[in-house]
């Protein structure tokens, strides 16, 4: 076992504590919310205090995703208040009017909000500033749910900056700028379909947004940290929102670029999430956020210009557009292909046109990933360059497949297919998972279901590629008469993509441990020639809970700011809090269980490969058959990774989704191999007949 030795240490080298921050002197900190605001609103023309301010700040992008597909302006509002994702349960639209009381005011939904799932954790922020003896001040209906504590009291409130008297009081202000999404509202509710918005409409809103911001700034005192942040959306369509810290004595920056602000939430430099912004405030006042505050305080990294987050939002919002297309396409080219696959086998003709189409669908997945190394964002049209990049990915890797040298065996073209898909994949998780982010069969920020690491789909291509590609491996090193090596290696590729797929900071991917297990280890045992029970799959897939459960804990143990979401679960867990997220991703799972566009794959795929086995003569031409019984470490490869996408559909929120990845690789790949065996071997175009077929389907 020094091998696994060695593994552990290699790994351990990857567990890098980032050093804590220094904890910030308390100072002034004031918060500004512009629900709505895009980095493309701002220039130095229509909105020119903004644009000041940018040049005296760091610069990011924000993910207001919340609960809902869309975050209304109170649901902003109330997750910067709690410090966590928090939604209210009623039609979108803007906070309540708070009661004035004295000086300051009361929130009245704030306390109610608390006893719902939606806004448990409703008033942390205010509740930590006062709790730490210091006092707030609200400006507008927004800004008085952000720091109203748990009783939802606020000390000063004013429904505009000229209302507020004392600027210096208080250590935490906030100010409510709804410049931009009132002409979307209706009866202070964001419609359902709201009305279209011309871009000169656009740029007077903007103006007036900026008016309200620049008569806030004029009031503050000038060592005030100022955090502006676009906190919600403003219509139907998601998009990132502007961002902007200007530190405490911050001299302007040259140029149009600044410092970029990031978060140990998002690992990426750009980029930050709303939970994030309410230690953030904390820390500026020098006040400990509370435990329950799942957001962690944001960082500076390299220079980022306004130009540079447009494109992000540009890239982002034209990936979610284009997802639900492009796998409507997807599933239709792979059914499309099992029916033409089908009629031509049934008939025994082309045989070799079979098997030459069936390595294209497998290489679309990984052409989607391998594409983000073209700026296709920086286009003018970057929908239509996008889908012409994967289209010209695609055939470039299917040519390299099927001309290679390794076309002359039967094994070759799927080797290098699940070869080039593994290794694009392992290169990304070890480069900060650049070509997952932002693709078709990845994920996006607009979405803001994830941000880094590895996704169910490229995990469900992962784990299909390692195992086959290894079990191809298997049967050269079986057929030179070294059984053992072909064993050790299905074994250790399969632990070190698995490590890398659930290592905090790499892969991050949870359930993508538990199902990784039982994968490989189906595999290595049809490799060995050994049997596999269910009571063997359940308990591979026990010890992948207790492996990720490992990887978790250790997580938690390192500091706040250093956790990704696997520690901060374990921190769920340790508090009772984690059931509404249970709930969310069991939902999730549930849901894909028959989405239209990912259910066809796995019917058509498994039904073909089902039916070429038990009915070879009239479906595959025998020639699934014959791959699996010339080529047995092909179906122990095959089956590993079917048993890893079950596992996984169960395991993960996205469902069905990874099962379909499964089949898309695998199957083509398998029937290729099968249709190249009689024509490799200068057999005729004859089936071998259903004998062969029962044989298969019997050691299956």
């Amino acid at each position: 076992m020094r091998w696994v030795l060695f593994l552990v240490v290699l790994f351990a080298g990857l567990w890098v504590t980032p050093p804590a921050d220094a904890a910030p002197e308390g100072g002034r900190v004031a918060f500004i919310g512009v629900p709505g605001l895009l980095w493309d609103d701002l220039d130095p023309r229509d909105t020119p205090r903004m644009w000041e301010l940018a040049g005296q700040s760091a610069l990011g992008s924000l993910s207001v995703k919340a609960v809902g597909t869309v975050t209304c302006p109170y649901d902003g509002w109330l997750s910067v208040s709690a410090g966590v994702r928090q939604a209210v349960d009623r039609r979108c639209g803007l906070p309540p009017e708070p009661i004035a009381q004295g000086a300051g005011a009361v929130v009245p939904e704030v306390p109610e909000l608390r006893a719902t799932t939606n806004g448990m954790y409703a008033g942390a922020l205010g509740g930590a500033v006062h709790a730490a003896g210091h006092c707030t001040a609200a400006v507008g209906r927004g800004a008085a749910v952000a720091l109203a504590d748990q009783q939802g009291r606020v000390d000063l409130y004013a429904s505009e900056p000229a209302g507020l008297s004392d600027w210096t009081r208080c250590r935490v202000l906030a100010v409510d700028v709804a410049a931009l999404v009132q002409p979307y509202l209706e009866d202070g509710r964001l419609p359902q379909e709201p009305e279209v918005i011309s871009p000169e409409q656009r740029r007077e809103l903007a103006r007036q947004a900026d008016a309200e911001v620049g008569a806030a700034l004029d009031r503050l005192p000038a060592d005030t940290e100022v955090v502006l942040a676009g906190i919600g959306d403003h219509g139907s369509v998601p998009h990132l929102r502007a961002v902007l810290w200007r530190r405490a004595g911050t001299d302007a920056v040259t140029g149009e670029a600044g410092p970029s602000i990031g978060a140990g939430s998002t690992m990426r430099d750009d980029l930050v999430v709303l939970p994030d912004i309410t230690p953030t405030l904390l820390g500026a006042a020098g006040i400990t956020p509370p435990s329950g505050v799942v957001g962690v305080p944001w960082r500076l990294g390299d220079p980022v210009t306004p130009a540079d987050l447009v494109r992000a939002d540009v890239a982002g919002t034209s990936v979610r557009g284009m997802t639900g297309w492009f796998f409507t396409a997807y599933a239709i080219l792979q059914v499309a292909f099992y029916v033409g696959a089908y009629l031509l086998l049934s008939k025994r003709r082309r045989l070799g046109l079979v098997g030459t189409v069936a390595v294209v669908p497998a290489c679309v997945p990984v052409a989607t990933y391998a594409v983000n190394v073209l700026p296709w964002d920086r286009s003018p049209y970057p929908v239509a360059t996008l889908i012409g990049a994967v289209l010209a990915m695609t055939a470039t890797i299917a040519a390299v497949a099927l001309l290679g040298p390794w076309r002359r065996d039967p094994l070759g073209p799927p080797a290098a297919v699940t070869a080039i898909t593994a290794a694009v994949l392992v290169a990304d998780l070890l480069t900060g998972t650049t070509l997952q982010f932002n693709s078709l069969m990845g994920y996006t920020a607009v979405v803001g279901g994830r941000f880094y690491g590895l996704a169910n789909i490229p995990f469900a291509l992962l784990v299909t590629s390692v195992l086959m590609c290894s079990a191809i491996a298997a049967q050269h090193l079986v057929r030179a008469g070294r059984p053992r090596a072909a064993v050790a290696g299905v074994v250790a590729s399969g632990v070190v993509a698995m490590l890398l797929a659930g290592w905090p900071g790499v892969g991050s991917d949870f359930g993508g441990v538990i199902a990784f297990v039982p994968g490989i280890a189906v595999t290595a045992l049809l490799v060995a020639g050994r049997k596999v029970s269910l009571l063997k799959l359940a308990g591979f897939c026990v010890l992948g809970g207790v492996a990720v459960s490992v990887i978790a804990v250790l997580d938690h143990l390192r500091p706040p700011a250093a956790q990704t979401h696997l520690g901060r679960f374990v921190g769920m867990v340790l508090d009772g809090t984690f059931l509404p997220m249970i709930a969310r991703k069991l939902g999730a799972m549930l849901n894909t269980l028959l989405s239209p566009n990912l259910m066809p794959i796995v019917m058509a795929g498994l039904i073909f490969l089902i039916f070429a086995v038990l009915r070879p003569g009239k479906v595959s031409a025998g020639v699934v058959p014959l791959a699996f019984e010339r080529l047995p470490m092909l179906r122990a490869g095959l089956l590993g990774a079917l048993a890893s996408g079950v596992v996984g559909m169960l395991v993960n929120d996205s469902g069905t989704a990874v099962l379909s990845m499964v089949v898309a690789l695998a199957v083509p790949l398998v029937l290729h191999a099968g249709v190249r065996l009689p024509e490799l071997a200068g057999q005729e175009e004859e089936p071998p007949g259903d004998t062969v077929g029962e044989r298969v389907a019997t050691k299956i």
